[in-house]
């Protein structure tokens, strides 16, 4: 390992909620990581594709970056998922580190 310079090496115990849902147009199976790393932002991994994002409440409303990041076609799968994730990941309060 002399030739990695090791950025971080944490341990932490999270909470975790896996959650598993169908709307009329798919059924998802979210992870969801709540952690202090990565300014608080939970960690979202989609159980179906392995698929895994940071979101934060400006992610969240941004419905062209959940179709990308998630891979959905369908603006109402978008749509859903905006309103599902407004309401399962608090709003959460940040410091900027770098400016």
């Amino acid at each position: 390992m002399d030739f990695f310079e090791k950025l971080y090496d944490e341990h932490e115990n999270v909470n975790v909620r896996f959650i598993g849902f169908a709307t009329d147009h798919a059924r998802y199976d979210f992870g969801i990581v709540f952690t202090n790393m990565f300014f608080g932002k939970p960690l979202v991994v989609c159980m179906q594709t392995g698929r895994s994002t940071l979101l934060d409440p400006q992610d969240i409303q941004d419905t062209e970056y959940l179709q990308n990041v998630f891979r959905i076609s369908c603006k109402h799968q978008a749509a859903d998922l905006v309103e599902f994730f407004s309401e399962a990941l608090p709003a959460i309060q940040y410091d900027i580190q770098y400016e």
